[in-house]
């Protein structure tokens, strides 16, 4: 339930107890209700409000901000309450106020009733407190107040029905001593506008003349709206047109891998993960490690080896097998301003937590309207191991990468585990952050730069690990090191491949592969997953769209086998990709075969 604040006893809005690592609830709700109406100032109705039902608070009420967002009056001078987050002045002679709007409790919802007024005017109204019993035909649920102020008016009176959803039903002021400034305060509102229009004319609007913006469309048009035989040759920027590697665009390409020093130290992905964990739990008081045998048992695989030794159990939190019973835990902490990080034994275990981890971590924000973040990581090993069966041997890549709200990276060596966990850490955001259980113990060179407490490596853009000019392997994880195995068997052939660890599969670094593709003009991407709606799938499309007049050939897929992984270590192979394959196919892909 929200933490109704009171008139007494509350700190300021930008001021929460120092004494306290977390904010209370009360300052937390306030921060959010601040930021809410910072991001609604000078927007008309909503579809949706707070409201709240068997005790369950819901966002279904969006308060309106009447009037202009910039609190100055006509000649340009700042009014007194210039600083008032959620209250602003009209052109009128009123002053700063908020006007309420009926609140959709419901998609389909256009009318409802007002059961009884829990305020009255003059009365004192803090954020979180109920304003008013709002009765539709399917239910009765509580109007809670989004600001600290005074009721000026009641607009509409209790008992009313037949309510449109927008109409004006109460005003609050800022200060008490402008209630009666009020009396005869009565907005406009019109029923036949369209949803999202501000009643009382109030700003927000824009010019009357500005044609509207068109709405979001999933379709991604083409830069070109042509049909492809009325702009000349099909392929307008490939090999095969004439096109020289001399006029290539490389905007938006790829950052090149740096060599290594001959004589650069070496650190196993195991020891890279931990010490990511370890730096950034002492930089930040907040992180802290939740799941199954993290601490006592020092982790299943030993990634938080030494944590609880040098964090104690408050912070390195060992849980019974109830993956539910601890996501959901971590994702509120995480609503509450901790930063988890949650361990899955294997990414398998999260389908008992998917719940958890796709309808609270990931939507929250965009349905509470950016007012409550999930600074959460949800890492641990995923896909193939070894002879470990159906069960425990699947790539969730394609699974997360699909949901909105979530950010997704796979690591492949190293300073990829140190950069990207730390980067993940901290990150406003839900994480899902994709190991592979057989590179825990591979060891790689490491840069003195990644060797830093600073060092993070941005989420949302690939690296390419070898340059080339002829084909294109993308991949992430593990293959990634297949596909550079490949790379140097086809450079003995003639065949110069550039690799691209994807690293950020959500966000996918999409001019990367762009730029890679108008440079060789041929792609295969390769993945351990299934091929049907599968990464490879996505990435085939999205070249599709960004660079098919640069194609030379059809873009490649290299996928596991369709089907359960099995548990017999010869079929086990077979259902996998190897650096043969990808040989194979990028011949196959240059017409070399």
């Amino acid at each position: 339930r929200w933490v109704r604040a009171t008139a007494a006893g509350t700190p300021p809005r930008n001021d929460p107890p120092a004494e306290n690592a977390m904010a209370s609830r009360s300052a937390l709700v306030r921060r959010g209700i601040a930021a809410f109406a910072d991001a609604t100032r000078g927007f008309g109705v909503g579809s949706g409000g707070f409201g709240r039902q068997s005790g369950i608070s819901v966002n279904r009420y969006t308060p309106l901000l009447h009037g202009p967002s910039s609190a100055s009056d006509a000649a340009g001078k700042p009014h007194a309450s210039q600083h008032s987050r959620g209250f602003a002045a009209d052109a009128s002679d009123f002053p700063p106020h908020q006007v309420i709007p009926f609140p959709s409790l419901s998609p389909t919802m256009t009318h409802g009733g007002i059961a009884s007024w829990k305020k009255t005017s003059g009365e004192f109204v803090a954020a979180g407190d109920i304003l008013a019993e709002i009765q539709t035909d399917k239910a009765t649920m509580e109007m809670e107040s989004m600001e600290d102020g005074w009721v000026a008016k009641i607009l509409v009176a209790e008992g009313t029905e037949d309510i449109p959803v927008g109409k004006p039903v109460a005003v609050l002021c800022e200060n008490e001593g402008d209630i009666g400034k009020f009396a005869e305060y009565v907005p406009h509102f019109d029923e036949h506008a369209e949803a999202g229009a501000v009643p009382g004319g109030g700003g927000g609007g824009g010019d009357a003349e500005t044609p509207p913006k068109e709405p979001a469309r999933a379709i991604l048009e083409r830069p070109d709206y042509r049909p492809i035989g009325e702009r000349g040759v099909p392929l307008t920027g490939s090999r095969a047109s004439g096109m020289a590697a001399a006029n290539v665009d490389e905007s938006g390409a790829a950052e090149i891998a740096k060599p290594f020093d001959p004589n650069a130290s070496t650190m196993t992905v195991r020891d890279a993960l931990n010490s990511a964990m370890a730096e950034e739990m002492e930089r930040d008081e907040k992180v802290f490690v939740i799941g199954e045998e993290v601490g006592d048992y020092q982790g299943a695989y030993k990634i938080t080896k030494g944590l609880i030794q040098r964090f104690g159990p408050t912070r390195v939190r060992d849980t019974p097998i109830t993956e539910a019973g601890f996501t959901g835990l971590a994702c509120g902490a995480a609503f509450m301003g901790l930063k988890p990080i949650v361990e899955f034994m294997t990414f398998n275990f999260s389908l008992q937590a998917i719940d958890h981890i796709v309808n609270s971590a990931a939507k929250t924000l965009y349905m509470s309207a950016g007012t409550i973040s999930c600074p959460i990581v949800f890492r641990g090993p995923n896909g193939a191991a070894s002879g470990v069966g159906a069960q425990h041997s699947q790539c969730f890549a394609a699974w997360y990468m699909s949901i909105p709200g979530l950010k997704v990276v796979a690591p492949y060596d190293a300073e990829d585990a140190r950069g990207l966990l730390k980067a993940a850490i901290r990150d406003p955001d839900p994480v899902v952050f994709l190991e592979n259980e057989l590179l825990y113990g591979e060891s790689f060179p490491i840069s003195k730069e990644a060797l830093s407490p600073e060092f993070v490596v941005p989420i949302g853009k690939a690296l390419v690990m070898r340059p080339g000019t002829d084909v294109t392997l993308v991949s992430f994880s593990k293959m990634v090191g297949f596909c550079k195995q490949a790379a140097e068997l086809l450079a003995k052939e003639g065949i110069s491949a550039e690799v691209i660890n994807l690293r950020s599969l959500r966000p996918l670094d999409r001019n990367a592969i762009a730029a890679s593709v108008r440079k060789t003009n041929r792609v295969v991407v390769v993945e351990e997953g299934w091929p049907q709606a599968g990464v490879g799938a996505e990435i085939s499309a999205m070249i599709n769209e960004d660079a098919f007049d640069f194609l030379d050939a059809p873009v490649e897929r290299i996928t596991g086998v369709d089907i359960p992984m099995p548990y017999a270590a010869n079929l086990e192979r077979l259902a996998l990709p190897t650096v043969a394959d990808i040989v194979r196919v990028a011949k196959r892909v240059c017409y070399r075969e």
